[in-house]
């Protein structure tokens, strides 16, 4: 009896190579993690905030005519493309936390649904936003 239940003890323990499946989940959810922060659309951080606004209020399949409702509601500026397919806006935040004014450049695309496909941020300087 004593026998048995050492053997079923046995049996049951956690072994190394049972571990296998659960490393490499661990690994396919750490990987899937860092790939879910590849939404940002510039490298440069000045501008970061700004694309997390963009992000969390513009995200891709939104209609052409909310992004461009978005921009005039917050009183930026336009600009025509040479591509049908896209426009450009001038966007200025100032950052709360450090007070610092970012403006960007942002190039929307659009598909042939006027549904937002992307959009590139480009670092301008701020005195091209005053009169």
């Amino acid at each position: 009896m004593i026998r048995r239940a050492m053997i079923r003890r046995r049996n049951s323990m956690w072994r190394p190579a049972n571990s296998l499946p659960l490393a490499f989940l661990v690994l396919l959810l750490a990987f899937s993690n860092c790939g879910c922060k590849s939404n940002a659309h510039t490298s440069d951080s000045r501008l970061q905030k700004i694309d997390e606004m963009l992000n969390a209020q513009l995200p891709q399949g939104t209609p052409k005519s909310r992004v461009e409702y978005f921009l005039n509601s917050r009183g930026y500026k336009l600009e025509d493309s040479p591509d049908k397919n896209s426009f450009i806006g001038l966007v200025r935040h100032v950052d709360t936390d450090t007070l610092q004014p970012a403006t960007a450049r942002v190039t929307f695309h659009f598909d042939s649904n006027n549904k937002l496909i992307s959009y590139e941020l480009q670092s301008i300087p701020d005195a091209l936003l005053r009169p």
